[in-house]
């Protein structure tokens, strides 16, 4: 959680509030937020589905980043309360899907045109 009162929130503020962007990538660079997003899309739409296909991501980052994805509409929540347990299972929304085909291009221009050092 950042401190309302930092420097660095401010700077954060100001390039948000400059171009949206900014707070695209700053969502982006949160670890797990893509990789959660893309494993929907390949179609784990469960809670231990995503953790089992995410091997070293935890259960707290797991639930916290679906909230993100969620609360920016790019997955939606489905919850079938009238099952005991209730069942919650995640689908990619339009958005999600349109997201999800840029980032893929990013990856193919990062392994193609990038040189990243070793």
């Amino acid at each position: 959680m950042r401190k309302l009162s930092s420097t660095n929130y401010y700077n954060q503020v100001y390039l948000e509030d400059r171009c949206t962007l900014n707070e695209l990538i700053y969502l982006l660079s949160k670890r797990w937020l893509t990789d959660v997003l893309f494993s929907i899309e390949e179609g784990h739409n469960r809670f231990s589905s995503i953790k089992e296909n995410l091997k070293h991501i935890s259960d707290n980052i797991l639930a916290d980043r679906l909230r993100y994805l969620e609360h920016y509409k790019l997955i939606r929540r489905n919850d079938i309360s009238n099952e005991t347990p209730p069942k919650i299972t995640y689908a990619i929304t339009t958005a999600g899907i349109k997201l999800s085909d840029m980032l893929d291009q990013l990856c193919q221009f990062a392994e193609n045109e990038i040189n990243f050092p070793d």
